[in-house]
């Protein structure tokens, strides 16, 4: 759609947001279409689905939403809750992150904004204007990023003066928040397989102010980039994106069971070459945006049968070491959350 367009210069910014609405309701409620009518009718169908939902969900009833919320093999890979079900066919939230301490300032400065009531320096913004253009954004005062990945930065709790390797940093939403809980002090080994990505992580840390860390190519392979032996280790490893089917509704249409077995071995790999750089005492900590066994507990489970001689479960928040995180449970992505220890 956005290389849509950007050829379609005469297009209003309004016109351009409803169009994606409408292209995004065709998909969040795909499962309630007869595909056998013409694309214009199913389309006109969806608009009529989505408007009565926002009116009043509880028109539709639990059996309904669970029945036709995604494709068939989901329900063998995760319990689909009447819960989980509604929370994905809203609306999602934009969440933005403040600079540790300054989440309320931002607030009142933005407008259309509150502070999340359980995660520190979060906000949901509800306004309609373009932060890319706020000045606010460019001083790097605060970053797009949503609430569940903002609590995995908050579980890793990374010290100042630290040493932490974000294996699959990608363009650096993560590198940027454990920069900043670190205070930019200590130093974080930002790396993955796209030289792209890691130009886009340089761009924004310069613009966030963020120095403390080095970004480096890495193909998630036996090798690891650098010899150092790390206080922390966070594999935010690709996934099939499960939690993110509110915000991403036509990913539940493209993915499939092959999909996520291929991406559960991936991540089992990728936890298994970068154990070894974390020093003893230090944390491993492993965060995925689905919420599929494959992709869950059974990469915990097959980390702990190969690996339960060097790392111990570590309790996170409420005293387990693995926690879901549900869009209905902060108002953002699903999210999984795993954490090690190195034994001394």
């Amino acid at each position: 759609m956005r290389e849509e367009f950007r050829t379609q210069r005469d297009m209003m910014p309004s016109d351009i947001a409803a169009v994606s609405q409408t292209v995004f309701n065709y998909f969040r409620w795909r499962g309630w279409l007869d595909l056998e009518l013409p694309l214009n009718e199913q389309i006109r169908k969806s608009r009529e689905l989505a408007k009565s939902f926002a009116a009043n969900p509880k028109t539709f009833s639990d059996a309904d939403l669970i029945a036709h919320i995604g494709p068939e093999w989901l329900a063998g890979e995760l319990d689909i809750s009447p819960a989980w079900a509604r929370a994905i066919q809203g609306e999602p939230r934009l969440w933005l992150r403040a600079q540790p301490g300054h989440g309320r300032e931002l607030v009142n400065r933005l407008g259309w904004a509150q502070l999340a009531q359980n995660m520190p320096d979060a906000v949901h913004y509800q306004g309609e204007e373009d932060l890319f253009q706020r000045e606010e954004f460019h001083a790097g005062e605060f970053e797009i990023q949503d609430i569940a990945s903002q609590a995995v930065g908050w579980l890793c709790a990374p010290q100042p003066g630290e040493t932490w390797w974000d294996t699959c940093a990608g363009e650096g939403g993560k590198t940027l928040h454990l920069s900043a809980l670190m205070q930019n002090k200590g130093l974080i080994w930002a790396s993955d397989r796209a030289e792209w990505r890691l130009k886009s992580l340089k761009r924004r840390a310069g613009r966030a102010r963020v120095f403390n860390f080095r970004s480096v190519p890495w193909d998630g392979g036996v090798k690891p980039p650098t010899k150092t032996k790390f206080d922390g280790i966070l594999v935010d490893a690709p996934c099939s994106g499960v939690g993110t089917w509110q915000k991403n509704p036509h990913a539940r249409w493209t993915t499939n069971m092959v999909d996520v077995q291929e991406l559960s071995a991936i991540q089992k790999r990728l936890l298994a070459h970068a154990a070894p750089s974390v020093k003893t005492g230090g944390k491993l900590i492993y965060a995925v945006c689905t919420l599929t066994r494959s992709e869950t507990t059974e990469v915990v489970n097959d980390f702990n049968g190969k690996f339960s001689v060097d790392f111990e479960p570590l309790a996170l928040e409420g005293a387990v070491a693995a926690k879901f995180i549900w869009p209905q449970d902060l108002g953002g992505n699903g999210m999984f959350i795993a954490s090690w220890r190195r034994k001394k």
